[in-house]
This record gives structure tokens, C-alpha cells and sequence, in this order.
């Protein structure tokens, strides 16, 4: 009886400590997520440019993981845009660039790397604006007069701050589409004389108490560069 209890106890710890190792074993084997850079174009505004004459411009967009749910990111880009109003037509030609902070709101299975996007964007803005025709109808007895002689205001620059709220959804393998709505505020810009901006390259429409929100569609390209 003692022999059986001796071998029974060798074999139940032989058992245990095979059991923990292969547990260890498990518990070591971790899914590592990739971290690179992401790039990528809005293609809204080359299509614009294909149909229009007065919406021209392009975006490039990118951003970079430095956390398992955080992204530096940047858009940069050119717009050149003629637009009409109730009394006078205008043109604002200039570049944009943007930069700010992504945070992934969506919890993702293994593998999978969509994102619901919570991010913030400070802006700036280089550009310039053409009165091209302007109304003057001061006296409603006397015919509408229109000014044809063009303007141009140039050296003007904005900055302003950017809430962004999109989705990016990997269709294909390494491939993303992406798109966001973007509220934004003007914090300064320097006004033409006589004339106010109403339009800024990036920011797009300004409208009333200098506040106004634009949209994106991007397709972008994962560039994995490490595991973490």
C-alpha cells in the first residue's frame, strides 16, 4: 500500500508540474498589434476638380500609432474655389495643413483594426481672395450696377481648431476607408479690407460667429513597420 501511495504521489505532482507548464506555455503566447504609418488621399475633391471648373483641390492624409489606441495625425492639401453669393462672386486660392490627435473608440477583435475616430486638429491656412464682380444696388429706384474689375487680397493666413468624428474600416488587406465629419473655429485670420473671409482653404465655408464643418472620404495604405 505504501508503494502505490509513493508511486500515485510522484505521479499526481509529475501531472501538476506538466499541467503548469503547459499553462505557462499558454499564457505566454500574446497577440502583438502592428503599429505604422497610414496614408492616404480624400477622393471627393479629385473628383470635383474632373467636373468643375470652380472646385479645385486635392488632400493628403496620414497618420502614425504611438499607442494601442492613439494616432498622430495630419492633413495637408489645396484648394482653389470660385463661389457666388447674393452679391458679388469670389475666388480663394491657397494650401492647408492640419495636425492633431486620433483616439480609436472602437475595441477591436484580434486582427481587426477599424477605428471609431474622436480626434482633435489645429489648423493653418496660407491663401489668397479675388473679388471678381461685385453688385451695388444702394438705391432700390435705380438699376443694379455690377463691377467687373477684379481685386485681389493676397498674404492672408488663418488658424483655427478642429473636433473630428469618422470611422476607417479596412476593406481589403492593408486597406482603409475612411470617413469624417470635422466642426471647426476659427481662433484668427486676417481679413481683407473691406471684404471678409468666408471661405478658408481647409477650413472650407465660414459662417456665422466664424464657426463651420466640412467632410472627408479618404482611401489610405497601412505601412506595418513593427509588432507591439
Amino acid at each position: 500500500m505504501l508503494k502505490y501511495t509513493i508511486s500515485l504521489f510522484f505521479l499526481l505532482t509529475f501531472y501538476a508540474a506538466f499541467a503548469q507548464l503547459g499553462k505557462s506555455a499558454q499564457d505566454t503566447v500574446t497577440y502583438k498589434d502592428r503599429y505604422g504609418l497610414r496614408v492616404g488621399i480624400d477622393v471627393v475633391r479629385p473628383i470635383y476638380s474632373l467636373f468643375s471648373d470652380e472646385k479645385k483641390g486635392f488632400e493628403i492624409v496620414g497618420d502614425y500609432r504611438i499607442a494601442k489606441r492613439l494616432y498622430i495625425a495630419t492633413e495637408l492639401g489645396y484648394r482653389d474655389q470660385t463661389r457666388q453669393e447674393d452679391f458679388f462672386n469670389f475666388s480663394t486660392k491657397g494650401q492647408y495643413i492640419k495636425i492633431g490627435v486620433d483616439y480609436n473608440a472602437y475595441k477591436n477583435w484580434i486582427g481587426m483594426e477599424n477605428m471609431i475616430v474622436v480626434g482633435l486638429r489645429y489648423g493653418f491656412s496660407t491663401f489668397n481672395q479675388t473679388v471678381n464682380e461685385y453688385s451695388i444696388n444702394a438705391d432700390p429706384f435705380v438699376p443694379v450696377r455690377t463691377e467687373t474689375d477684379k481685386t485681389t487680397y493676397d498674404g492672408l493666413n488663418a488658424h483655427w481648431a478642429e473636433l473630428v468624428l469618422g470611422l476607417k474600416v479596412e476593406v481589403l488587406h492593408n486597406v482603409f476607408l475612411g470617413v469624417s465629419f470635422r466642426g471647426n473655429t476659427l481662433i484668427t485670420s486676417t481679413q481683407p479690407e473691406n471684404f471678409k473671409n468666408l471661405y478658408v482653404p481647409g477650413f472650407e465655408r465660414v459662417y456665422f460667429n466664424d464657426f463651420g464643418f466640412s467632410f472627408n472620404y479618404t482611401v489610405s495604405y497601412l505601412i506595418p513597420l513593427y509588432r507591439k
